[in-house]
């Protein structure tokens, strides 16, 4: 069980909830995140700030007889949603909101970190509170900055997400790709505006925006196996002043997602082409800007994903569902790309989905969740 009582990881779940911040303005976040550690017995921990990302936060658990070094990181920024849950201890920052679940996902890991504060493990331990997961890349700005090298460098890596979907404190996973890759659309189309009484004398950019638009939508139901599936989606056109005024320039944004890297290559591929072709078409100039960042495929490595899928199967004490991979993107799976690890959900059986403004998780699932965790990590350590 964990060393912090069910009420106590509550209460500093409702902390955390209160005071959401966006990508690498976490400041208060991790002050409150090292307060709560400073309770924690100090005796094996070593804690390290990062001057070049200050607001992330390092946790070493040095192991009595380490083997290797296993890892736990947990994302600590929030969403620019407006809350409307209406809950007492419901966002104090406006416009700014926990809605992603970060806040459960924080109180884990330090239910995690406080148990094995108590109870020195046998491997070394290293916890990464870690910004800017919702935006700006947090995992790959951490890992070129070197944070993750030496002695603070796992041998393997875990991490959660909290799942609206799945019954309270349940355990989902599955093997290969849990969550998809994700690339920013950027198109710019430029040509020639003028008079809507003469579109002889102009070039239309909102006729190529809309024609773009459409052939896009052949890019994964003509391109793409559709046993390995793919999304576009372009949410975003702007073009146009005044509706007797023919416009030059269309701007749209999206997102492409896709559960391999090489899908979301392919896919960044064929937009490319489609966009040369339209430039062609009109004689307009098309610039298609792609930018996938940190968010790669979320891969949870095969031999350790098996072991933790096997040991949640056979607890009796964890209610185990093998789930089917997400379109969602996550960074942690940049991180996954350099240091073998696995990523699972955590129930939070809610109706409100995530990046909602109502969502509501069940905090019954968090003193379930440090169970489960503290418990594969102590068999972990044991093969």
């Amino acid at each position: 069980m964990p060393v912090l009582t069910e009420e106590s990881l509550i209460q500093i779940r409702r902390d955390l909830h209160a005071m959401p911040e966006l990508a690498l303005n976490e400041v208060r976040t991790e002050a409150y995140l090292e307060k709560v550690i400073s309770g924690f017995n100090q005796a094996h921990l070593t804690v390290k700030h990062i001057a070049d990302l200050p607001t992330a936060l390092l946790v070493r658990v040095a192991g009595s007889h380490p083997k290797r070094t296993l890892g736990y990181r947990t994302d600590i920024d929030a969403l620019p949603v407006s809350e409307k849950t209406g809950l007492p201890f419901a966002s104090k920052n406006p416009g700014v909101m926990h809605a992603c679940g970060h806040d459960i996902h924080m109180t884990v890991a330090l239910g995690v970190l406080s148990y094995f504060s108590e109870h020195q493990p046998t491997d070394n331990m290293i916890f990464f509170f870690q910004p800017a997961e919702e935006s700006k890349n947090g995992g790959k700005l951490a890992y070129e900055l070197g944070v993750l090298e030496g002695e603070w460098r796992p041998d393997e890596f875990y991490g959660l997400h909290d799942n609206p979907d799945l019954p309270a404190g349940a355990i989902g996973c599955r093997m290969g790709t849990l969550f998809a890759g994700t690339t920013e659309v950027n198109i710019d189309l430029e040509g020639k505006g003028g008079h809507a009484a003469y579109p002889q004398d102009a070039n239309d950019m909102v006729v190529a925006a809309a024609q773009l638009i459409g052939q896009v939508q052949t890019i994964i139901s003509r391109s793409i196996d559709p046993i390995e599936g793919g999304v576009i989606t372009l949410g975003k056109m702007e073009a146009g002043t005044i509706r007797n005024v023919i416009a030059g320039h269309a701007h749209i944004e999206g997102t492409i997602r896709g559960l391999t890297q090489t899908m979301i290559q392919k896919i960044d591929q064929r937009l490319q082409e489609v966009g040369a072709g339209i430039a062609k078409s009109f004689n307009a100039q098309v610039t298609v800007t792609l930018n996938q960042g940190g968010y790669l495929p979320v891969e949870n490595d095969p031999e350790l994903t098996r072991r933790f899928i096997t040991y949640m199967k056979q607890n009796d004490d964890v209610t185990f569902i093998e789930t089917e991979p997400a379109m969602t993107g996550e960074d942690f799976g940049y991180l996954l790309s350099k240091i073998p690890g696995t990523m699972f959900w955590l129930g939070v059986e809610d109706d409100s989905q995530l990046h909602s403004a109502t969502l509501n998780p069940d905090e019954s699932a968090i003193a379930k969740g440090i169970t489960g965790i503290t418990g594969f990590l102590e068999s972990r350590m044991a093969d």
